[in-house]
């Protein structure tokens, strides 16, 4: 993918959405849909294929890692947990391409009627959906005017598959960083969803697909989404301010960047810590895997584990990426340059809530025992 990437991101970023010579050559390769499940066109990775997969993306460009971390998650979830009927509505027996983006979040309501709900809402962020055929949309069900619940103090949380041709778009995608997304804001207004093409947002009981992935929810497989997609961003500055340093000249200064101790040491540094990071993920990520292959429970201090590693990740290539945007100088500032935009990028998908310092925090509640368990992790 890489010529096609680095030759198409200037224009991505013009229309704001990837343009279709990437999107078709995300299906020529089999690249979007390789993480669904076998009967979706998928080949079930591990982790860490998934982990180095989304690096390699981001490291690409930013926004065509954030699309990977966005569609591919969207559909491996619809493929994994949709009852066999919208299953087979939605991906024709695994032989027809569907790409699906949106937001999960709960920002609907779903009123429950005869076969299925009727559902109204507005969401913000569907990152992918500049080229996706269907759309997903989190809600809460409502019964009789009341919400529905999933057990005590957790509500019920569920995610509609919605054709495009249902949703209403609002491209106010007018952003910073990340613009090549297609993150549009949308809505629907009273649209009947049956139930086949619903499933719960925290389901970890999969109707398809043999790997452990799929037996760990959706949750887990979105954190090394975001966790991969940082560092994959971080090292594309890393390598690019690497190449820079030979021939680099700072006003005044008679000695190449790469001669200087202090890029030395700062260098050393951050790629030191760049792969420390890496290797956390790598680590929280295939220990969780592990212990669900082997038929154990996915507790929730394995859940902690992963969320932090994710949040810890991001931290430190936030880092990294400010270091190699200032050691860079005026190299870094040039519009469509590849650090100019990945710093755009970094400094707005760092801003997700996904991999806030609240994940932190209740991961950490959970390690000191002060509770017990904390659903959206």
């Amino acid at each position: 993918m890489r010529d096609v990437v680095a030759a198409e991101a200037a224009a991505c970023e013009q229309a704001r959405t990837l343009t279709d010579p990437v999107v078709e050559e995300m299906w020529r390769t089999g690249l979007l849909p390789a993480f669904n499940p076998v009967a979706a066109g998928g080949v079930e990775p591990s982790f860490a294929e998934m982990i180095e997969t989304w690096i390699e993306m981001a490291w690409q460009d930013g926004s065509f890692g954030w699309v990977g971390i966005a569609n591919m998650p969207s559909s491996f979830a619809a493929a994994a947990y949709l009852p066999e009927e919208g299953f087979a509505e939605v991906f024709g027996g695994g032989d027809q391409r569907v790409t699906l983006g949106g937001q999960y979040f709960p920002n609907g309501q779903g009123v429950a009627v005869d076969g299925g709900y009727r559902l109204s809402g507005a969401w913000s962020f569907g990152s992918g959906i500049g080229h996706s055929a269907y759309v997903a949309a989190g809600f809460f069900p409502m019964d009789d005017g009341e919400m529905r619940w999933a057990g005590e103090g957790i509500p019920d949380m569920q995610v509609a598959v919605l054709p495009r041709e249902q949703v209403s778009f609002d491209d106010g995608w007018h952003v910073q960083g990340l613009k090549g997304t297609g993150s549009y804001d949308y809505s629907v207004q009273d649209v009947f969803v049956p139930q086949y093409r619903t499933f719960p947002l925290f389901s970890r009981r999969p109707s398809r697909g043999d790997s452990p992935a799929v037996r760990m929810g959706l949750m887990p497989v979105t954190a090394a989404g975001h966790a991969s997609w940082a560092l994959g961003v971080a090292k594309s500055m890393l390598d690019d301010v690497t190449e820079l340093a030979a021939t680099k000249y700072r006003m005044s200064d008679m000695a190449s960047l790469a001669s200087r101790p202090t890029f030395q040491k700062g260098l050393a540094h951050h790629v030191a810590a760049w792969r420390a990071a890496r290797l956390l993920v790598l680590d929280a990520f295939t220990t969780a895997e592990s212990a669900v292959a082997a038929g154990e429970d996915l507790t929730p201090g394995l859940r902690a584990d992963m969320r932090v590693a994710a949040v810890y990740a991001t931290d430190t290539a936030r880092a990294c990426a400010e270091w190699a945007h200032l050691v860079a100088g005026t190299s870094a500032i040039r519009e469509g340059s590849r650090l100019e935009r990945a710093f755009r990028d970094i400094y707005t998908g760092t801003q997700h809530a996904f991999i806030s310092e609240k994940v932190a925090i209740d991961a950490a509640q959970i390690w000191l025992g002060l509770i017990d368990d904390q659903f959206g992790l």
